[in-house]
């Protein structure tokens, strides 16, 4: 049995049995096959069952000048998990990734945009083309109900329920949770899907996928990224933005509004509480605000 049997077997273990999406297993699968990649290339022929830590060690001090700290985390908290699986399966009595440790890393909170800003983008979209209507119905959707690139590009027309005013969203670990949407919102989306999704030649598999590209298939998690970033050129701002700065807006501007943050956990998808005050950060600006207006002392 080599690495690729092993990470093919560990593959299905993280889709039936635990469940995690696609993109979280693509990424534990790309990190084991650089793992493999870095032991041929240094001629080291030692299977998974066998593997030590001082070679684990070599292989995350050659990545570590590669990638961030953030990544390198990931790929030692994939490498866990793969060892994990091998003890469970009795390949292996021990972890060699036990003493291993990943670096430290600050609560990094990603850019917010103001109201103006959502505003200038969207409003720089050109709706003289049928991707210009679609484009609109996206951003509208990812600001107004703050979903994930993952969740906009699974969309399915099945998922709308207009009259009740929610969407089902897919999310991590295929859970599902049912998102309020404003009228305004359901507007944008209902004309895309009358007057420009009707007039596209559909491929087989994608007739339910709401946003489709010009193929008629479901679009792309880089396309998004792509078409938020042009917009930003566009209005010429100054910000690292991505589909995920529109939900972390969505989340700040609930917040800043009086939405309480057990609803917006809700909303975002979280499973903790606390991953969803990193997202939803407040300046100081808004803290004075709440503290001159309800501390019963303000005066």
């Amino acid at each position: 049995m080599n690495w690729n049997n092993y990470i093919k077997s560990f593959q299905s273990y993280l889709k039936i049995e635990r469940g995690l999406s696609k993109n979280t297993v693509a990424n534990y699968t790309f990190d084991l096959e650089r793992l493999s990649k870095f032991m041929v290339e240094n001629e080291i022929s030692i299977s998974p069952e066998k593997i030590n830590e001082e070679i684990i060690q070599q292989f995350i001090y050659a990545v570590s000048k590669e990638v961030n700290a953030r990544s390198q985390a990931r790929i030692i908290s994939g490498l866990k998990s793969f060892f994990s699986y091998l003890i469970f399966e009795d390949y292996r009595t021990d972890n060699p990734m036990e003493l291993i440790e990943a670096p430290r890393l600050g609560r990094k909170l990603p850019d917010t945009l103001s109201i103006d800003d959502i505003d200038n983008l969207i409003a720089a979209i050109d709706l003289s083309t049928p991707e210009g209507e679609r484009n609109r119905a996206i951003l509208e959707t990812l600001y107004g109900c703050g979903l994930r690139v993952s969740e906009i590009t699974t969309l399915k027309i099945s998922d709308l329920f207009f009259d009740e005013g929610f969407i089902k969203i897919t999310g991590k670990g295929n859970k599902q949770r049912f998102v309020p949407i404003a009228n305004s919102t359901q507007k944008y989306i209902e004309f895309y899907r009358n007057s420009i999704r009707n007039h596209l030649d559909i491929s087989k598999g994608h007739e339910d996928t709401l946003f489709l590209n010009r193929r008629g298939k479901q679009l792309t998690r880089a396309m998004i990224f792509t078409i938020i970033k042009a917009l930003a050129i566009k209005i010429n701002l100054q910000k690292n933005i991505s589909p995920h700065t529109l939900r972390h807006s969505f989340a700040t501007h609930l917040l800043e509004n009086g939405a309480d943050l057990r609803s917006i956990q809700m909303m975002l998808g979280h499973e903790s509480i606390t991953t969803t005050e990193i997202y939803v950060h407040l300046d100081r600006k808004h803290l004075t605000q709440i503290i001159n207006s309800f501390h019963p002392r303000k005066a």
